[in-house]
Protein backbone atom coordinates (compact mmCIF):
# COMPACT_ATOMS: atom_id res chain seq x y z
CA UNK A 1 0.00 0.00 0.00
CA UNK A 2 1.20 3.60 -0.74
CA UNK A 3 1.98 5.94 1.93
CA UNK A 4 1.74 9.30 1.58
CA UNK A 5 2.61 12.25 3.73
CA UNK A 6 1.12 15.61 3.43
CA UNK A 7 1.60 19.00 5.76
CA UNK A 8 -1.54 20.89 6.72
CA UNK A 9 -1.58 23.91 4.33
CA UNK A 10 -1.53 26.30 7.04
CA UNK A 11 1.16 25.39 9.31
CA UNK A 12 4.11 26.34 11.45
CA UNK A 13 5.78 29.14 12.32
CA UNK A 14 3.47 32.56 12.17
CA UNK A 15 4.33 35.75 11.45
CA UNK A 16 4.86 37.07 14.70
CA UNK A 17 7.05 33.98 15.52
CA UNK A 18 9.17 34.46 12.36
CA UNK A 19 9.49 38.74 13.08
CA UNK A 20 10.83 37.81 16.87
CA UNK A 21 13.23 35.17 15.51
CA UNK A 22 15.09 37.53 13.04
CA UNK A 23 15.35 40.27 15.77
CA UNK A 24 16.58 37.86 18.47
CA UNK A 25 18.94 36.31 15.80
CA UNK A 26 20.34 40.10 14.56
CA UNK A 27 20.89 41.53 18.48
CA UNK A 28 22.85 37.81 18.92
CA UNK A 29 25.60 39.36 16.06
CA UNK A 30 25.21 42.96 16.86
CA UNK A 31 24.70 43.46 20.10
CA UNK A 32 28.01 44.87 22.23
CA UNK A 33 26.87 43.27 25.59
CA UNK A 34 25.05 40.09 26.40
CA UNK A 35 21.28 39.10 24.90
CA UNK A 36 18.44 38.12 26.98
CA UNK A 37 14.90 37.74 26.72
CA UNK A 38 12.40 38.43 29.01
CA UNK A 39 10.83 34.94 29.46
CA UNK A 40 10.79 32.35 26.56
CA UNK A 41 10.83 34.34 23.45
CA UNK A 42 8.50 31.69 22.42
CA UNK A 43 7.03 28.50 23.57
CA UNK A 44 9.22 25.86 21.88
CA UNK A 45 11.88 24.81 24.30
CA UNK A 46 14.11 23.58 21.60
CA UNK A 47 14.27 27.08 19.82
CA UNK A 48 14.95 28.59 23.15
CA UNK A 49 17.64 25.70 24.00
CA UNK A 50 19.00 26.78 20.14
CA UNK A 51 19.32 30.13 21.27
CA UNK A 52 21.04 29.55 24.61
CA UNK A 53 23.87 27.80 22.66
CA UNK A 54 24.23 31.11 20.83
CA UNK A 55 24.50 33.44 24.30
CA UNK A 56 21.00 34.11 24.55
CA UNK A 57 19.54 33.24 27.77
CA UNK A 58 16.22 33.56 29.67
CA UNK A 59 15.51 35.88 32.81
CA UNK A 60 12.58 36.16 34.51
CA UNK A 61 13.17 39.87 35.49
CA UNK A 62 14.74 42.92 34.40
CA UNK A 63 16.79 43.58 36.98
CA UNK A 64 18.88 40.40 35.56
CA UNK A 65 19.60 42.33 32.51
CA UNK A 66 20.62 45.56 33.64
CA UNK A 67 22.75 47.15 31.23
CA UNK A 68 22.28 44.58 28.59
CA UNK A 69 19.88 44.15 25.77
CA UNK A 70 16.86 42.88 26.71
CA UNK A 71 13.78 41.33 24.08
CA UNK A 72 10.15 41.81 25.27
CA UNK A 73 8.84 38.25 24.54
CA UNK A 74 6.26 37.27 22.10
CA UNK A 75 3.75 37.13 24.31
CA UNK A 76 4.20 40.29 25.50
CA UNK A 77 5.03 41.50 29.48
CA UNK A 78 3.10 44.20 31.51
CA UNK A 79 3.85 47.77 31.39
CA UNK A 80 5.49 48.00 34.23
CA UNK A 81 8.10 45.17 33.19
CA UNK A 82 8.15 47.10 29.92
CA UNK A 83 9.11 50.47 31.91
CA UNK A 84 12.01 49.24 34.06
CA UNK A 85 13.67 47.12 31.19
CA UNK A 86 13.63 50.92 29.40
CA UNK A 87 15.27 52.16 32.86
CA UNK A 88 17.85 49.71 33.17
CA UNK A 89 18.95 48.00 29.93
CA UNK A 90 21.53 49.00 27.21
CA UNK A 91 18.87 48.61 24.98
CA UNK A 92 15.40 46.81 24.75
CA UNK A 93 13.71 44.97 21.84
CA UNK A 94 10.34 44.66 21.70
CA UNK A 95 9.15 41.53 19.68
CA UNK A 96 5.85 41.16 21.13
CA UNK A 97 3.88 39.58 18.53
CA UNK A 98 1.74 42.62 16.87
CA UNK A 99 -1.63 40.74 16.96
CA UNK A 100 -1.23 40.81 21.19
CA UNK A 101 -0.44 44.14 20.83
CA UNK A 102 -3.95 44.82 19.42
CA UNK A 103 -5.56 42.57 22.29
CA UNK A 104 -3.53 45.08 24.75
CA UNK A 105 -4.87 48.15 23.00
CA UNK A 106 -8.89 46.86 22.90
CA UNK A 107 -8.63 45.99 26.15
CA UNK A 108 -7.63 49.45 27.22
CA UNK A 109 -9.71 51.11 25.16
CA UNK A 110 -12.85 49.11 26.61
CA UNK A 111 -12.00 49.80 30.07
CA UNK A 112 -11.87 53.77 29.52
CA UNK A 113 -15.25 53.50 27.74
CA UNK A 114 -16.56 51.78 31.09
CA UNK A 115 -16.75 48.16 30.22
CA UNK A 116 -16.29 45.49 32.83
CA UNK A 117 -13.56 43.59 30.68
CA UNK A 118 -13.41 39.97 30.15
CA UNK A 119 -10.13 38.14 28.89
CA UNK A 120 -11.54 34.72 27.02
CA UNK A 121 -8.24 32.94 27.61
CA UNK A 122 -5.97 30.48 29.97
CA UNK A 123 -5.14 31.94 33.48
CA UNK A 124 -1.51 32.03 34.03
CA UNK A 125 -0.64 32.00 30.22
CA UNK A 126 1.84 34.91 29.74
CA UNK A 127 0.06 36.29 27.09
CA UNK A 128 -2.63 36.79 29.39
CA UNK A 129 -1.01 37.96 32.42
CA UNK A 130 0.69 40.75 29.99
CA UNK A 131 -2.92 41.98 28.95
CA UNK A 132 -4.65 42.32 32.61
CA UNK A 133 -2.84 45.42 33.60
CA UNK A 134 -4.07 46.98 30.46
CA UNK A 135 -8.15 47.00 32.22
CA UNK A 136 -7.60 47.13 35.58
CA UNK A 137 -10.24 45.08 37.12
CA UNK A 138 -10.28 42.70 34.05
CA UNK A 139 -11.05 39.03 34.74
CA UNK A 140 -10.23 35.86 33.00
CA UNK A 141 -12.55 33.15 32.01
CA UNK A 142 -11.43 30.32 30.46
CA UNK A 143 -14.82 28.35 29.05
CA UNK A 144 -18.18 29.24 29.58
CA UNK A 145 -18.64 27.49 32.94
CA UNK A 146 -17.11 30.05 34.63
CA UNK A 147 -19.03 32.55 33.64
CA UNK A 148 -21.78 31.99 36.08
CA UNK A 149 -18.60 32.96 38.85
CA UNK A 150 -18.70 36.57 37.35
CA UNK A 151 -20.56 39.49 39.18
CA UNK A 152 -23.48 40.97 37.65
CA UNK A 153 -22.69 44.23 35.74
CA UNK A 154 -24.37 46.84 33.08
CA UNK A 155 -21.92 46.74 29.91
CA UNK A 156 -19.33 43.86 29.33
CA UNK A 157 -16.65 44.28 26.88
CA UNK A 158 -15.07 41.06 25.35
CA UNK A 159 -11.12 40.47 24.51
CA UNK A 160 -9.97 37.47 23.46
CA UNK A 161 -5.82 35.53 23.81
CA UNK A 162 -5.03 35.34 20.15
CA UNK A 163 -4.73 31.78 20.61
CA UNK A 164 -8.19 30.83 21.28
CA UNK A 165 -10.65 28.87 19.23
CA UNK A 166 -13.39 30.57 17.75
CA UNK A 167 -15.97 27.69 19.37
CA UNK A 168 -14.60 28.47 22.85
CA UNK A 169 -15.33 32.34 22.28
CA UNK A 170 -18.69 31.60 20.85
CA UNK A 171 -20.09 29.89 23.82
CA UNK A 172 -18.21 32.24 26.54
CA UNK A 173 -19.77 35.12 24.60
CA UNK A 174 -23.41 32.93 24.63
CA UNK A 175 -23.34 32.58 28.65
CA UNK A 176 -22.46 36.29 28.89
CA UNK A 177 -25.62 37.61 27.05
CA UNK A 178 -27.46 36.70 30.15
CA UNK A 179 -25.12 38.69 32.46
CA UNK A 180 -25.17 42.18 31.40
CA UNK A 181 -27.39 44.85 29.72
CA UNK A 182 -24.66 45.06 26.70
CA UNK A 183 -21.74 42.91 25.54
CA UNK A 184 -19.40 44.40 22.84
CA UNK A 185 -16.87 41.96 22.00
CA UNK A 186 -13.73 42.30 19.87
CA UNK A 187 -12.37 39.12 18.23
CA UNK A 188 -9.00 39.26 18.78
CA UNK A 189 -8.11 35.50 17.82
CA UNK A 190 -5.09 35.77 15.40
CA UNK A 191 -5.80 34.54 12.11
CA UNK A 192 -2.83 32.67 11.74
CA UNK A 193 -4.20 30.65 14.79
CA UNK A 194 -7.77 30.42 13.14
CA UNK A 195 -6.19 29.35 9.46
CA UNK A 196 -4.14 26.73 11.48
CA UNK A 197 -6.69 25.43 13.34
CA UNK A 198 -8.86 24.99 9.95
CA UNK A 199 -6.33 23.32 8.21
CA UNK A 200 -5.02 20.79 10.91
CA UNK A 201 -9.39 20.01 10.69
CA UNK A 202 -9.28 19.71 7.09
CA UNK A 203 -6.48 17.60 6.87
CA UNK A 204 -6.52 15.50 10.22
CA UNK A 205 -10.87 14.16 9.19
CA UNK A 206 -8.81 12.65 6.08
CA UNK A 207 -5.65 11.27 7.90
CA UNK A 208 -5.29 7.86 9.10
CA UNK A 209 -2.17 9.09 11.17
CA UNK A 210 -1.93 12.56 12.55
CA UNK A 211 1.62 14.05 14.01
CA UNK A 212 1.51 17.81 16.00
CA UNK A 213 5.16 19.23 16.18
CA UNK A 214 5.34 22.12 18.72
CA UNK A 215 6.23 22.65 22.58
CA UNK A 216 4.43 21.11 25.26
CA UNK A 217 3.67 24.21 26.76
CA UNK A 218 2.01 26.12 23.54
CA UNK A 219 -1.11 26.87 24.17
CA UNK A 220 -1.61 27.22 20.02
CA UNK A 221 0.10 23.46 19.75
CA UNK A 222 -2.47 21.55 22.59
CA UNK A 223 -5.39 22.86 20.71
CA UNK A 224 -4.14 21.97 17.15
CA UNK A 225 -3.75 18.51 18.88
CA UNK A 226 -7.17 18.79 20.70
CA UNK A 227 -8.62 19.47 17.05
CA UNK A 228 -6.75 17.15 15.58
CA UNK A 229 -7.37 14.38 17.94
CA UNK A 230 -11.38 14.99 18.25
CA UNK A 231 -10.98 13.76 13.89
CA UNK A 232 -8.31 11.09 14.04
CA UNK A 233 -8.05 9.18 17.04
CA UNK A 234 -4.35 8.27 16.43
CA UNK A 235 -2.88 11.40 16.96
CA UNK A 236 0.35 11.97 18.63
CA UNK A 237 1.92 15.19 19.75
CA UNK A 238 5.67 15.93 19.55
CA UNK A 239 7.95 18.29 19.88
CA UNK A 240 10.47 17.20 17.61
CA UNK A 241 11.72 14.45 15.24
CA UNK A 242 13.87 12.05 17.88
CA UNK A 243 10.28 11.40 19.66
CA UNK A 244 8.76 10.10 16.54
CA UNK A 245 7.80 6.40 17.23
CA UNK A 246 7.77 4.23 13.97
CA UNK A 247 5.24 2.31 15.20
CA UNK A 248 2.69 5.00 15.44
CA UNK A 249 2.77 5.03 11.53
CA UNK A 250 1.58 1.19 11.25
CA UNK A 251 -0.61 0.56 8.65
CA UNK A 252 -1.60 4.15 7.69
CA UNK A 253 -2.22 5.11 4.16
CA UNK A 254 -2.26 9.17 4.55
CA UNK A 255 0.12 10.46 7.65
CA UNK A 256 -0.91 14.01 8.18
CA UNK A 257 1.68 16.73 9.73
CA UNK A 258 0.55 19.97 11.88
CA UNK A 259 2.88 22.73 13.44
CA UNK A 260 1.91 25.13 16.36
CA UNK A 261 2.43 28.39 15.40
CA UNK A 262 6.05 28.43 17.38
CA UNK A 263 7.04 25.60 15.45
CA UNK A 264 10.28 26.80 12.55
CA UNK A 265 9.92 24.79 9.19
CA UNK A 266 13.35 23.42 10.47
CA UNK A 267 11.75 21.28 12.66
CA UNK A 268 8.91 20.43 10.40
CA UNK A 269 11.28 19.04 7.45
CA UNK A 270 13.04 16.99 10.20
CA UNK A 271 9.62 15.21 11.35
CA UNK A 272 9.20 14.42 7.65
CA UNK A 273 12.59 12.95 6.80
CA UNK A 274 11.95 11.28 9.97
CA UNK A 275 8.26 9.78 8.90
CA UNK A 276 9.75 9.09 5.21
CA UNK A 277 12.60 7.14 6.62
CA UNK A 278 10.43 4.86 9.13
CA UNK A 279 7.89 3.69 6.16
Amino acid sequence: MAVHIQIASEAGACYGVERALRMVEDAAKTSPVPVHTLGPLIHNPRVVADLALKGVTVVDSPEESAGDTLLLRTHGVTPNEERRARKLCHDVLDATCPFVKKVHLAASRLYREGYQVVVVGEAGHPEVEATLPHAPGAVVVGDASEVADLPACKKIGVVVQTTQSRSNLERVVSALLGRAEEVRVVNTICDATSGHQGACAELAARADVMIVIGGRISANTKRLTEIAAELCPRTYHIEGADELDPSWLDGAGLIGITAGASTPASQIDAVRSAIEAAI
